[in-house]
């Protein structure tokens, strides 16, 4: 019997296990079929659910029982509701990677219990709720739960997860402040621990000291407090380390981190720190990065540094470092980044420092640097951007130097440089940016510095400079800002500065010009401009005082106004003879052409056909667009281009022509971005244009939200780019605010700046990933009829540059007064940027003043203006505009804070622009009903925009 029964004892576990098989197989398809109901996305679309194949599911893996082990569906593009109780369903799951999605449900609260679980990412995935405990997932060896908008306290049941290896928990910056426990060091597997922005306060844990597993260590960005506990050099694999951004991290650098052999990356800038460098951490055989820059550090750099042979990057800058630099610094080491800027450091600076033919960016800005320049920086030629200014240098630059052929920025102003203007200026061809200011160079300005073609901002400011401003200037057409006051200039104002349609910033003045000022310099109107101080004569060209710039033309005698205009003399008699002169000739000219028109189109009409022909041949080619509509819209691609003329040009900027095109759906705004004459060949940097262009617009064109300028479509042919947006009838935030077109009183004015705020916080929080504005200026701020803000321009000036093979990046994107201070010591566009530049405008709407005027100082701007008046009452009321009712004044020095909180130095102290929203909000001038009376009289408001409007101007 004892057989028979074995057997059937055999038979029946047989059965159990062939139904528990069935079971699970039914389960784990029933997970799939509810996850594809449950969640879109094209990535999904090669799951067939019509068997139960899903071991051959695109991100699927199986064991070979058939039990599903890993899931990894990053970055599909997904959205909805990823399906709970995951592990009930497939109960073998090991990895589960869903990150760079964008999910919603409450599975979090699920998954936790999935106890046999090796990794969990759910990175990037917009999670908004609080996080469960962890303590049953025993098994995980990887966690990653960043860039998450997760709340309330974070799990402390983490750290019982003691097989855990990689812990990320990075840019969670909505948490409730937490300290990292003692107890943190029972991860004794853990090798990598990144904790960065997510709201850690407080000490860090000595007892890290016995994490010895661990290999990179990141805390940055954070509150941490107190001194850098010396148990960090035990961590003997470590290879990372990271500390920067807590701002008070505090006392010396522990020698004991010489201990850490490992260590490549070492980064503990933007903190409290004092004493002087170790010259154990110096000494690191494997160090590559090290980072302490904006700390209290003294003393010298130790010389041992420079017998580094794999040292890539040293940023020092921004403390009070002394004493002279290793003159064989560079010789050994890799050198990509060097970075001492803002120190006291003094002597002659290291011949040798691009010996290894690496250097990308040298920069020693405001120093105590002295001796000349070496002549062996010239062969520098793999540098981007080299910064030496506000130093004692003197001698004459060397002839190479200019002309270095990757370099973006040259920065030698505040110098004391002498001789001739280098020749080589001409060999600059990715030269952006070039800064000689306050230096004692002398001789012409040569010619040859119209084929740097892509300066952006050129400044000579201050300098012995003679003879005349060459013509071939002109040239420079993406020039934004032109500094050339104080230098002996004689001769007239070339007619050819009409050209720079992207001149943001024009100064001539304390020179010796002479003549007249070119009436076409009218065409321009940049927001600065100042030809004051020169022998300038004849009438002034009455658009640029309706732009509000009379003060520009002060100290020149024989300068003369057509109509009365405070302290400028009527011209005489004989300017308006040849006004009249000038008009008698247009008359006859016109009657001239209409003659030869008719004669020319008797002749036309003899070769109709051939010409229609050709009309239409020239026509399909014309017409021959891409066109991409983002909106509903009730216009063509003809309608358009049919109305593009002279005559609806409504402005111009730095990325293109705007006109106003009236249809019959209403009127639209059409920008006009690129344009090639016929004769150029189609090129390879036209191709990258366009797909650039075309990846950048529909990012933009996909944006909906009410402070957001709406963009309708975007045409894209061969010669032509154009975008078509919503017309905005009340202009930009500039004129409104500088050229005294209308007034707008500080509820309307705290209504644009909430506007704008939100505008901003949706393109940095809402979108994944984030949108960086990269040029927040008034003039990108556009009024509806209703005085909401419309935040335009955002986007675009990343993909206005066509890349060749030998160039670097040459577009500047932003404004000046509107930049933010980083720009001198990276190009890395962040959303802290964008801040800075928000709280520039918000320092314009306050004051009423623009962000660079001459009251304020040589080379200072609105926020060094403000920030000088903050120390008393007194101060901070006058810095408020008069204009203004001062009933309000609580509420617009509550807004003046947060416009300083945004323009802090430190791009870590500024807020976010979610921050931003809610101070703004507990700033609103109306939250107590004081504001009713603006509603009652927003019609007589808009009858007096309209009066002042068509007002003549003078």
């Amino acid at each position: 019997m004892a057989p028979k029964a074995i057997f059937l004892l055999l038979v029946l576990l047989s059965f159990m296990f062939c139904s528990s098989q069935v079971i699970t197989d039914d389960h784990q398809f029933k997970f799939f079929n509810a996850m594809k109901a449950s969640l879109s996305g094209k990535a999904l679309s090669d799951w067939d659910m019509r068997g139960n194949s899903y071991c051959n599911f695109t991100g699927v893996t199986c064991n070979d029982k058939g039990y599903v082990e890993r899931i990894n569906l990053s970055d599909w593009s997904l959205s909805g509701y990823f399906p709970a109780d995951v592990c009930s369903y497939l109960p073998a799951l090991r990895v589960l990677d869903i990150s760079r999605n964008n999910l919603q449900g409450n599975f979090l609260n699920n998954v936790v219990n999935c106890s046999l679980l090796e990794e969990f990412n759910i990175s990037s995935v917009s999670l908004r709720e609080t996080l469960p405990d962890f303590f049953r997932m025993t098994s995980l060896r990887v966690l990653d739960l960043s860039y998450n908008y997760f709340r309330g306290d974070f799990p402390m049941s983490i750290t019982n997860l003691t097989n855990l290896e990689e812990l990320y928990f990075n840019e969670v910056d909505e948490m409730n402040l937490w300290q990292l426990p003692e107890n943190i060091s029972r991860l004794k597997k853990l090798k990598v621990m990144v904790l960065t922005t997510c709201r850690l306060y407080g000490p860090i844990p000595r007892s890290i000291g016995n994490m010895t597993s661990l290999v990179d260590l990141e805390l940055s960005g954070n509150f941490l407090s107190g001194q850098i506990p010396k148990e960090l050099g035990l961590l003997k694999n470590l290879e990372q380390l990271e500390l920067y951004y807590n701002q008070h991290l505090s006392g010396t650098i522990p020698e004991e981190l010489g201990n850490l052999t490992k260590l490549g990356d070492l980064d503990m800038s933007v903190n409290m720190l004092t004493g002087s460098i170790p010259d154990s951490i110096c000494r690191l055989p494997n160090l590559r990065v090290l980072q302490l820059y904006n700390n209290s550090l003294t003393g010298e750099i130790p010389g041992v540094i420079a017998d580094s042979t794999k040292l890539t990057l040293l940023s020092l800058y921004g403390n009070f470092l002394s004493g002279e630099l290793p003159q064989n610094m560079g010789k050994t080491s890799p050198l990509i980044v060097l970075d001492l800027s803002e120190n006291n450091f003094s002597g002659p600076l290291p011949a040798e420092i691009c010996q290894g033919g690496k250097l990308l960016y040298l920069l020693v800005l405001a120093n105590k640097f002295y001796g000349k320049l070496p002549e062996s920086y010239a062969n520098c030629k793999s540098l981007i951007r080299f910064r030496v200014s506000n130093n004692h240098l003197e001698g004459s630059i060397p002839e190479g130097i200019l002309g270095l052929p990757h370099s973006s920025i040259i920065d030698l102003g505040d110098n004391d440089f002498t001789g001739p203007f280098p020749s080589s200026i001409e060999n600059a061809r990715n030269l952006s940016e070039l800064f000689l200011q306050n230096n004692k160079l002398s001789g012409f300005l040569p010619s040859e510095i119209s084929r740097a073609i892509n300066l952006v901002k050129l400044d000579l400011s201050n300098n012995l400079l003679s003879g005349s401003i060459p013509s071939e200037i002109g040239n420079l057409r993406n020039l934004n800002l032109l500094m050339l006051q104080g230098n002996k200039f004689g001769s007239s104002i070339p007619t050819s500065l009409s050209l720079l349609k992207s001149l943001n910033v024009l100064d001539l003045s304390n020179n010796r010009l002479t003549g007249k000022i070119p009436e076409n310099l009218s065409d321009l109107l940049p927001n600065s401009i100042n030809f004051s101080n020169n022998q300038l004569s004849g009438p002034i060209p009455l658009s640029l005082i309706k732009g509000g710039l009379a003060e520009s033309f002060s100290g020149n005698p024989g300068l003369c106004v057509p109509v009365h205009v405070q302290n400028f003399p009527i011209c005489p008699q004989i300017y308006n003879q040849k006004k009249v002169n000038s008009m008698w000739a247009i008359i006859v000219a016109a009657i001239v052409i209409t003659i030869g028109s008719l004669l020319f189109l008797k002749r036309r009409l003899s070769k109709q056909r051939a010409v229609i022909e050709h009309d239409e041949t020239l026509s399909s080619s014309f017409f021959s667009y891409d066109m991409k509509s983002f909106h509903r819209i009730c216009f063509d691609q003809h309608e358009i281009l049919g109305a593009m003329v002279e005559k609806n040009i409504v402005g111009h900027g730095g990325s293109g022509t705007v006109y106003r095109i009236e249809l019959k759906s209403g009127d639209v705004a059409v920008k006009k971005l690129w344009s090639k004459t016929a004769k150029d060949s189609f090129s390879e940097d036209q191709m990258v244009f366009n797909k650039g262009m075309k990846t950048e617009v529909e990012t933009l064109g996909s944006i909906r939200h009410k402070n957001i300028v709406k963009l309708y479509s975007y045409f894209s042919s061969f010669d032509c780019n154009l975008l078509v947006y919503e017309f905005m009838p009340n202009g930009n935030l500039w004129d409104a605010l500088h050229k005294g077109w209308l007034f707008l009183d500080w509820p309307t004015r705290h209504q644009i700046a909430l506007g704008v705020a939100h505008g901003l916080a949706y393109l940095h929080h809402d979108l994944m990933p984030p949108i960086i504005h990269r040029d927040i200026k008034s003039t990108n701020i556009l009024l509806d009829a209703n005085y909401q803000p419309k935040v335009a321009d955002f986007g675009i000036a990343k993909v206005l540059q066509a890349r060749g093979k030998d160039s670097t990046s040459t577009v500047i994107a932003g404004t000046y007064g509107y930049l933010a201070p980083e720009y001198a010591y990276s190009n890395k566009a962040t959303t802290k940027c964008d801040v800075y530049s928000y709280g520039v405008v918000l320092m314009e709407l306050i004051t009423g003043k623009k962000p660079v005027e001459s009251d304020f100082g040589e080379n200072k701007n609105i926020v060094y203006w403000v920030s000088t008046k903050l120390d008393t009452k007194e101060g901070v009321m006058e810095a408020l505009d008069k204009s203004l009712s001062t009933s309000f004044k609580d509420e617009m020095i509550q807004v003046l804070r947060t416009a300083m909180r945004c323009t802090c130095k430190n791009p870590s102290q500024r807020p976010t622009m979610n921050e931003v929203v809610q101070l703004l909000i507990d700033a609103d001038p109306c939250r107590l009903g004081s504001c009713k009376l603006l509603s009652t009289n927003k019609t007589k408001d808009a009858s007096n925009v309209t009066k002042i409007k068509n007002q003549p101007d003078v």
